[in-house]
C-alpha cells in the first residue's frame, strides 16, 4: 500500500505518540513543581490521544486508534521490539470500536450522520466496518459488494475462532427482500455471504464459540412481545415470551459453558429481584438444548460481562461504585488475575480494556487523580509499563480534587454526587460553583477524569455533579423514583445540592450556574424557567426544550405513534399519552417569558437524537420574550461531541459565558 504524503505525516506523528510513553511522563513530573497557570482549554476539550487500545490474541502486537488533530488513524505495534508495522488514516469518520480477529486482522467500526434518502432514510447515525489485513497492508469495507446489502453494520458484529480460523460475522440490511440477515464476512474483499435468515424483528443473537447461532431474541413492537427463540430441529421456536412495552429482556452473550446462554429478564416465577438493580431483570444462565434458566451466582449485580478473549464464554461482570468500576470474576483464573492488578493498583481502580489470550498480558486504564494512563501489564516480567497518555498536556498536579458527597433532596432522598475542587483548593470556602448535570437522564456521573468538569475547575469553579433520582447505578427504586419527574424533584434534586453546599459554606449561593448537555441541556434551561432563582445563567447544549415536540418527532422518526420509544418517553417525563399537553407546563421554550437570567445555547447540526430544531425553538421564545439568549450551531458535529475543533468551540464559548456572567473573582 503506498501512502499519500498527508497519510505519512500522521503516521510519523503516530510513531512520535507511541515512543512517547513514560518519557512523556518524566518530562510532565520534571515540568510539574514550577507551574502555576492551568493548561489552556484546548488541553481538555481536545479528543483523547488515544481512543482505543487492544492487544492481540498472542500478545505480540498492540493496536490502537490514535488521534493527531482531527485525523483519526490506526497504527499497529509489535510489542517486543517496538516495530511499527502500520499506520494509516481512518478518515474523517469517528471511531467507535477496536477489535482483532486473529492474529492478522482488525476491525474498526467508524460511525457518520447519513441519511439514504433512494430507502426513506432520514439523517441518522450509520455504523460502518473496515478490516485491516496487516499482510496486505489495506483495509477492506465490511459487506462491500455484497448483492443487494448495504454495506452499513446493523448491530455490533462478531468475532468467533471457527474450525476455518478467526472469523467476522455482521448483520446487514438487504433492500430487496428486507431482512436482516447475518453474514459471514471475507477478510480479503470484505464481502458478506449469508449464514442465518434474519427478519427485522429480530433484534439480537448469540454466537456459540464457533460462529453458529444458538439463540435470537424477537421483539414485537406493536404488541411490546419479546421472545427468547432456541434451535429446534432445522429452525428456531419460541421458547419463552413476555409482554414488554418498555422495558425488554435482553441477550447478553455466551454462558460459562458453551451451550449455555446469559439472559437479563424480569422472572419473579424463578428469582426475587437484584436490589442493587436499576431495573427489575435478574442475570440468567439459558441452556440451548433443554430450555432450563438458573440464576448467575454474582454476590452483586454485574453493569456489565466480562468474556473470556478466546472461547467468549461467560468469566465475570463488573459494576460502577462510588469510587469507580469493581470487577467480580466467576471464573478463578481470571479472579487470580485481577485481583493481583487491583494490589498493584491500589486505590486506583483500574478498568480492564484488553487482554490477550493467554490473559497474561493486560492493557488497564487509571484516571484517578489523573488524566488518564494506558498500562500493559506483563504477569511474566512481573511489571507495569507505560503506554499512552490521554490527555498528555494535563498533568497529574492540574487535576483537581474530585470528592464523593452525599446531601438529602428536600423529600428526604439520598442523593449521591461528586464535588470537584480547582487544582490545589483543599479547603474550599465561598466558591463559584458550576451545576454539571448529567444526559440521559438513565444515566451517571462516574469517579474519574471528567475533561469537562476538570476544565471549569481549572478555571476557578467549584463543579457539583448529582445522579439526581432517575440516574442508573443505584438500584430500582432509585431509578423508578424518577419517573415523571422531569422539570420537577429531578430538577430539584440539583438545587437541594446547591443549598446543601451553601450551607456547608463550601460555595456562594449567589454565583452559581447550571450547564448541560442533552438531558443536562434540559435541566440548564429547567433551571431558569421552573426552578428560578437558584442560578446567574445557564448553559444548555444539545438540550430539549419543547417535551411534547420532541415526543412527536421521535414518533415520526419511527413512523409509529406507539413506539417503545414513545412508550419510554412518556414514561420518564409524565405523559398519559402522545401529544399529551401536560408537557407544556414542563417545556422551557414555552415558559421563556419567566426567564429573567441569561441563556447559552449550543447544538451540533447533525445531532440525530435530540434535533437542533429544539435549540432553535428556544432561542425564538427568548427573542420574542425580550429575553438574554446566545444561540451557537455547531457545525458538522454531533449530539456526542465527537470532533475536536467544535468540541474546543463549544467548552470556549461555555467558559466565555460563564466568566462574563458568573466571575470566579470578585463582582
Amino acid at each position: 500500500m503506498v501512502l499519500s504524503s498527508g497519510v505519512k505525516a500522521v503516521a510519523m506523528a503516530i510513531a512520535m505518540v507511541l515512543c512517547a510513553g513514560s518519557a512523556a511522563a518524566q518530562v510532565q513530573s520534571e515540568a510539574a513543581p514550577g507551574r502555576t497557570s492551568p493548561p489552556p482549554l484546548e488541553a481538555y476539550s481536545a479528543t483523547p490521544a488515544v481512543e482505543y487500545m487492544e492487544v492481540s490474541p498472542s500478545g505480540d502486537l498492540i493496536a490502537r486508534i490514535t488521534v493527531v488533530g482531527e485525523i483519526r488513524a490506526i497504527a499497529v505495534t509489535r510489542m517486543t521490539t517496538g516495530e511499527h508495522l502500520f499506520a494509516a488514516a481512518v478518515g474523517d469518520a469517528k471511531v467507535r470500536d477496536l477489535r482483532w480477529i486473529g492474529e492478522g486482522h482488525v476491525l474498526v467500526v467508524t460511525s457518520q450522520t447519513q441519511g439514504i434518502p433512494l430507502l426513506g432514510v432520514s439523517r441518522r447515525e450509520l455504523f460502518f466496518g473496515q478490516v485491516l489485513d496487516l499482510e496486505k497492508k489495506k483495509l477492506v469495507q465490511v459487506l462491500d459488494r455484497t448483492p443487494d446489502v448495504l454495506a452499513v453494520l446493523i448491530g455490533p458484529a462478531s468475532i468467533r475462532s471457527t474450525e476455518e480460523g478467526p472469523t467476522l460475522f455482521a448483520r446487514g440490511f438487504n433492500i430487496t427482500t428486507g431482512q436482516i440477515d447475518l453474514h459471514r464476512i471475507s477478510l480479503t474483499t470484505g464481502r458478506g455471504r449469508s449464514v442465518e435468515s434474519m427478519d427485522r424483528e429480530i433484534e439480537d443473537y448469540v454466537l456459540d464459540s464457533d460462529g453458529k447461532v444458538i439463540a435470537m431474541a424477537r421483539y414485537v413492537e406493536r404488541g411490546g412481545r419479546w421472545s427468547l427463540r432456541l434451535p429446534k430441529g432445522h429452525g428456531f421456536s419460541e421458547s419463552w415470551a413476555v409482554d414488554a412495552p418498555v422495558d425488554t429482556p435482553s441477550l447478553m452473550g455466551m454462558g460459562r459453558t458453551p451451550r449455555t446462554i446469559v439472559v437479563g429478564a424480569d422472572r419473579p416465577d424463578l428469582a426475587a429481584e437484584d436490589e442493587d438493580s436499576e431495573t427489575a431483570d435478574v442475570l440468567f444462565e439459558v441452556n440451548v438444548d433443554t430450555g432450563e434458566w438458573s440464576r448467575l451466582p454474582f454476590e452483586h449485580h454485574p453493569d456489565f460481562l466480562v468474556h473470556h478473549p478466546r472461547t467468549r464464554l461467560l468469566i465475570g461482570g463488573g459494576r460502577t461504585e462510588e469510587d469507580g468500576t469493581h470487577y467480580e470474576f466467576i471464573e478463578p483464573a481470571a479472579a487470580r488475575r485481577w485481583g493481583a492488578i487491583e494490589r498493584a493498583f491500589k486505590d486506583k481502580r483500574p478498568r480492564l480494556v484488553s487482554w490477550n489470550d493467554r490473559q497474561n498480558l493486560i492493557v488497564v486504564f487509571n484516571d484517578n487523580d489523573e488524566s488518564g494512563l494506558y498500562q500493559l501489564v506483563d504477569f511474566t516480567r512481573g511489571a507495569a509499563d507505560i503506554l499512552a497518555e490521554a490527555y498528555p498536556d494535563i498533568p497529574s498536579d492540574q487535576v483537581g480534587e474530585m470528592r464523593p458527597i452525599h446531601y438529602a433532596a428536600a423529600d428526604g432522598l439520598d442523593i449521591p454526587g461528586y464535588l470537584t475542587l480547582p487544582p490545589g483548593v483543599e479547603d474550599p470556602s465561598g466558591l463559584p460553583l458550576v451545576v454539571l448535570a448529567h444526559g440521559g437522564p438513565a444515566s451517571q456521573d462516574e469517579a474519574g477524569f471528567d475533561w469537562w468538569a476538570q476544565a471549569l475547575a481549572s478555571r476557578g469553579y467549584a463543579v457539583l455533579q448529582a445522579n439526581f433520582r432517575g440516574s442508573t447505578g443505584y438500584g430500582l427504586a432509585f431509578m423508578e423514583a424518577g419517573y415523571g419527574e422531569w422539570g420537577r424533584k429531578m430538577q430539584t434534586d440539583l438545587s437541594d445540592g446547591v443549598r446543601w453546599l451553601a450551607g456547608e459554606g463550601i460555595i456562594d449561593p449567589e454565583r452559581v450556574c447550571i450547564v448541560g448537555a442533552s438531558y443536562g441541556g434540559y435541566a440548564a434551561m429547567a433551571g431558569l424557567t421552573l426552578d428560578a432563582g437558584v442560578y446567574r445563567c445557564g448553559v444548555a447544549v444539545a438540550g430539549v426544550s419543547d417535551l411534547r415536540r420532541m415526543v412527536n418527532w421521535e414518533a415520526r422518526q419511527e413512523g409509529r405513534k406507539d413506539s417503545q420509544t414513545v412508550r419510554y418517553w412518556n414514561r420518564f417525563m409524565g405523559a398519559a399519552r402522545l401529544n399529551d399537553r401536560a408537557l407544556d407546563a414542563l417545556s422551557p421554550a414555552l415558559l421563556a417569558e419567566t426567564v429573567d437570567r441569561p441563556l447559552l445555547l449550543i447544538h451540533g447540526r447533525d445531532d440525530t437524537v435530540v434535533p437542533i430544531e429544539q435549540s432553535r425553538v428556544m432561542a425564538e421564545a427568548m427573542r420574542r420574550a425580550g429575553k438574554p439568549v446566545e444561540f451557537i450551531e455547531l457545525r458538522g458535529e454531533d449530539h456526542w461531541l465527537s470532533r475536536a475543533d467544535t468540541r474546543q468551540q463549544m467548552l470556549r464559548e461555555t467558559v466565555r459565558f460563564l466568566e462574563a456572567n458568573n466571575p470566579v473573582g470578585p463582582n
